[in-house]
């Protein structure tokens, strides 16, 4: 595929209103709202455009596989450092798009933050470019990252520029027996402090925490923080294995994730506990938690702790019913329509994906 057929795909179904379903692996189909549209499939336009380790940036086409991607900074000791999720095969247009990230968003931040620039196809057809390969060309509004979480409902993503950093130095995780109040207060704690501290999970009764960095400081970390440390290395049968063990927490494949009915609660790290049932982990410092079963309070519990709450996976019959999103303020949801009349004038893309109402 090349991105004058992308072009031509797009115009196309602009001039006949025709709605399209954006689609690279198809990794995250069960994220948002319910598919619709004509398939546009995107996997075949893919490859590395631009690396350059010491400037600390990549350039790759939107259905370039993250795996691939992966690999390649690997080979510098460089990392995608917002620990985005494959879920099989995740192409790197799908990861921005859907804006997912893993426990180092804690202490390195989300995908939006390393979005340098991208070229999109709008619903009209236009090929545009936004951003730059470095931070200072980022002037204006930033639209590189207004893409990311959008769910390709404001262009199609064709190539992306992404910030990469070093591989920690090294790397340590703890485990502590804990109830989810005292993981939660723990957790704040440690915020306030300068610990370095790249991933929080809780599940069941223990808190797993990962530190990571300089030598020095994960070690001195690692004594402060107490708890037991799980070794690198070579494990018996049954053992924990740390890089096992924040994989199935990115990959959610982790027996906390295993509910058909998933619900994720985002609200201030200090908000007390919600008093639902069905918490399943507590995640980046306490909060992300999770949920398990249809629960009609949580929204307006998670608004009254200061946060909102998403439906993250359901069966279709539930969503259907239940938008997978906190329904946007009337200013909000204007300011969304004027962004989505904007860059798709004729709501051709990913309709009913992020919102129902477009």
């Amino acid at each position: 595929m090349t991105l004058e057929q992308i072009v031509a795909a797009v115009q196309a179904a602009h001039a006949s209103h025709t709605p399209l379903r954006l689609r690279g692996a198809g990794s995250k189909d069960f994220y948002g709202g319910l598919l619709a549209g004509e398939v546009l499939d995107l996997s075949g336009y893919r490859g590395i455009v631009a690396y350059e380790p010491t400037e600390l940036y990549l350039t790759a086409r939107c259905g370039t596989p993250l795996a691939e991607i992966e690999a390649v900074l690997a080979e510098k000791g460089q990392m995608l450092a917002f620990e985005p999720p494959h879920f099989g095969k995740a192409t790197v247009g799908g990861c921005v798009a859907a804006g997912l990230s893993g426990p180092r968003r804690m202490q390195a931040g989300a995908v939006r933050d390393f979005v340098l620039g991208a070229k999109i196809v709008d619903g009209s057809g236009q090929l545009l470019t936004f951003g730059g390969q470095v931070m200072k060309n980022v002037a204006g509004y930033d639209v590189s990252r207004l893409l990311a979480g959008s769910l390709g409902t404001l262009g199609v993503i064709a190539e992306l520029t992404l910030k990469v950093l070093p591989k920690p130095l090294a790397e340590t995780t703890l485990v502590l027996e804990c109830a989810a109040d005292e993981a939660v207060r723990s957790l704040n704690a440690w915020g306030g402090q300068p610990m370095p501290v790249s991933g929080s999970f809780w599940h069941d009764g223990k808190l797993w925490l990962r530190l990571s960095g300089a030598g020095a400081a994960v070690e001195a970390a690692s004594k402060a923080l107490g708890g037991n440390a799980i070794p690198q290395g070579n494990f018996l049968q049954g053992a924990v294995n740390p890089e096992n063990l924040w994989k199935s927490v990115v990959e959610q494949t982790h027996p906390a994730f295993a509910s058909p009915v998933l619900w994720r609660m985002a609200v201030p790290t200090t908000a007390p506990d919600a008093v639902l049932d069905g918490l399943l982990a507590i995640e980046w410092g306490g909060g992300v938690r999770w949920y398990a079963g249809e629960q009609p309070a949580i929204r307006g519990t998670a608004a009254r702790l200061g946060g909102h709450a998403t439906l993250y996976r359901a069966p279709e019959s539930l969503r259907c019913l239940e938008d997978a999103f906190t329904p946007l303020s009337p200013a909000l949801l204007a300011l969304h329509r004027r962004l989505k009349k904007a860059f798709d004038p004729k709501g051709i893309l990913n309709p009913g994906r992020l919102y129902a109402e477009f």
